[in-house]
């Protein structure tokens, strides 16, 4: 009996799915926020930065798939094993505290966005922590279902939404396309004096959306789970490729409706949430409904990831089957959630788990990129597949421009502790 055409589709996503879930964790309010902002004050003069930032993803993905398709390990449980348990502790604090600031980060921007939103249809609008609640609750009950196969094609249908959104949008607004050719030669923008800013910083920032640590360790988590081996190493490059090839696309279409509007007016951009009320004049009510659904989208799509993160992590540290019906999980994952109703409730970030999660995500790259460059010299872990002389020299590249960027970043910590 042949297949369905409902199974072939089925089929066909599943050889994706890992790559979307990628997607999803990537491109998220912190993605939008940057990009936006990025188009709205340098038009398409810093495409080349979104290339450079997603080949550099690809790059990493690559690599630790290909780690896990050769030795059948995750990223932490390798890190515990051949290298140190410490190490894989590191991670898993590490990577949780980020995700605390994020939860309160994406949910606060999303809230905020469907609030100026709101106000088009109702007088006054509606408050944001009645966003909030519903979109925390949303995630929350499909997470309960527990099915790692739920959370993926739940992801695959948000992620479709996002990017038909974005891409949409960015036929709407574009600007002309000799501007976004000339943003694909490399150039340092012109800063203005007043910014505090050097071009090094902002393009620093950019990368930094973008080249997520926790996305190469979750990536080997789900080649191992989709039971790949290193038989299937066209396969992890052709799904790595299909998420960054997206993320390129939705980035550069995000920058580039800011470019074609705020950025051709003179207009500034500070917060996500400004796009609503500044480009309704210039675009129409139509645009910027799709923009803000876009928005909550892409926040929605990473706020999967971040709440599964710890229960994942902890799963992948001790080898153990991700059972998310648990209840010591769905105990864990609640407090993770409700963190998101902190910056509409109180109007605010907490400043000290902000400080904690930024320094953290600022030291947690270079200890990724040091630790796949140990791990993927090792021939008697790797064999004829270990690290490349060209992959090594990639990788030099990316730690030194890591460790540049966590000096930058922790500096801005320090600034945050000294204003407190």
């Amino acid at each position: 009996m042949k297949p369905s055409i409902g199974e072939k589709f089925s089929k066909a996503l599943a050889l994706f799915l890992p790559g979307i879930f990628l997607l999803g964790f990537n491109i998220g309010t912190g993605s939008v926020t940057a990009m936006a902002k990025a188009g709205a004050t340098y038009g398409m003069s810093l495409l080349w930065t979104i290339v450079a930032s997603c080949l550099t993803t690809f790059f990493m993905i690559s690599l630790y798939g290909k780690f896990t398709l050769v030795t059948g390990e995750t990223a932490l449980q390798a890190f515990r094993k051949y290298i140190h348990p410490a190490v894989g502790i590191f991670f898993i604090v590490a990577l949780t505290a980020g995700v605390a600031g994020s939860v309160m980060g994406v949910m606060g921007i999303v809230a905020d966005i469907c609030y100026e939103w709101s106000k088009t249809v109702v007088d006054g609008g509606v408050a944001p922590v009645w966003f909030a609640a519903f979109f925390i609750a949303l995630v929350y009950f499909i997470f309960w279902g527990g099915r790692t196969q739920v959370f993926e094609r739940s992801l695959a249908v948000i992620v479709a939404v996002m990017a038909g959104c974005f891409i949409l949008n960015f036929f709407i607004l574009m600007p002309p396309p000799v501007d976004i050719f000339m943003g694909l030669i490399p150039n340092l923008p012109d800063v203005p004096a007043d910014a505090g800013k050097g071009p090094f910083l902002v393009i620093a920032s950019m990368v930094g959306t973008t080249v997520f640590a926790g996305l190469f360790i979750i990536r080997t988590t789900l080649v191992k789970e989709a039971g790949w081996g290193i038989e299937h190493l066209r396969q992890q490059r052709s799904d790595a490729l299909l998420a960054v090839v997206l993320m390129f696309v939705i980035s550069g279409s995000i920058m580039a409706a800011a470019a074609g509007t705020l950025y051709a007016e003179g207009i500034g951009l500070s917060s996500a949430s400004q796009m609503i009320t500044l480009l309704e004049p210039l675009a129409g009510p139509i645009a910027v409904s799709i923009f803000a659904l876009g928005i909550v989208a892409a926040g929605v799509s990473s706020q999967f990831p971040n709440v599964l993160m710890l229960p994942w992590l902890l799963c992948d540290y001790n080898n153990t089957e991700r059972d998310m019906t648990l209840p010591r999980y769905r105990v864990i994952v609640l407090p993770i959630s409700l963190l998101g109703l902190v910056v509409p409730i109180f109007e605010a970030r907490p400043v000290l788990v902000m400080i904690v999660s930024q320094a953290f995500n600022a030291t947690i790259l270079p200890a990724t990129v040091a630790c796949i460059f140990y791990l993927g010299n090792r021939k008697d872990l790797m064999g004829e597949h270990r690290n490349s002389a060209l992959d090594n020299v990639f990788l030099t590249a990316i730690l030194v421009f890591s460790v540049v960027t966590s000096f930058l970043g922790m500096r801005g910590v320090w600034q945050l502790v000294q204003g407190l």
